[in-house]
């Protein structure tokens, strides 16, 4: 797949050692990946180093990590990807085949995320992705575990990610808005840990109580607060 010589993968990363190599075996050989780390404590940093990733240290927090990674990045194309998804094969043809969208001095190439698949057989990580299916195609919004591929251009044109310790997919997404983002046929597996840890209606209700509190004007670090709670 040649046109993937054309792509950084950006993954922001804090304390993954558990995930990351997962993530990175997932990478076909020779696209570059830059982890942009948020003060790793564990082996992260040491994974990252063993697999040939270029390595960008900073503040912690997504957004932050995310620009950060952003900068360090120098192909046309950018896939920002968390540190614990894995893309499917089928994804990655998906992803080749988009890229070879060129931007145009009047219409960047479009965004593209993919479809979320959790990594459980549970009956209801079945339904938390339909109901992801249902809300990217009413609302448009896709979350960061989708990944994001996204033209320098265009990632430049809508201001990049912000300085945000969370909610910053929420907030790029709604500055492509709809019409500048596609959603590609393959799968972007997230691992299910946070619902193992918090329980599928726990985790699934604080997802919809923070997207709510900040459609309501709730600053982003009260949002965090809550989360990590």
């Amino acid at each position: 797949m040649i046109e993937l010589e054309r792509l950084d993968v950006v993954i922001p990363a804090l304390n993954a050692a558990h995930t990351l190599p997962a993530t990175l075996g997932s990478i076909p050989k020779g696209v570059t990946v830059i982890v942009s780390d948020g003060g790793s404590t564990d082996g992260t940093l040491e994974v990252a180093k063993a697999a040939g990733c270029q390595i960008v240290q900073g503040r912690r927090g997504r957004g932050c990590q995310l620009a950060a990674g952003a900068e360090a990045a120098s192909r046309p194309w950018r896939l920002f990807l968390h540190a614990d998804t894995v893309i499917c094969p089928q994804g990655w043809k998906a992803i080749a085949r988009h890229m070879s969208l060129d931007s145009s001095a009047t219409a960047p190439a479009p965004a593209a995320t993919l479809r979320l698949r959790i990594e459980d057989p549970a009956w209801q990580a079945r339904v938390v992705e339909r109901g992801v299916d249902l809300r990217v195609r009413l609302l448009g919004l896709a979350y960061g575990d989708q990944g994001l591929l996204i033209h320098r251009d265009l990632y430049t044109a809508i201001g990049g990610y912000a300085d945000m310790p969370l909610m910053e997919d929420v907030d790029i997404m709604k500055r492509l808005g709809r019409s500048r983002r596609v959603t590609l046929d393959g799968q972007a597996i997230t691992s299910a840990v946070r619902w193992h840890r918090r329980g599928w209606i726990r985790q699934t209700a604080l997802n919809l109580v923070c997207i709510s509190l900040y459609h309501l004007g709730v600053p982003a670090e009260r949002i965090a607060r809550l989360y990590g709670r």
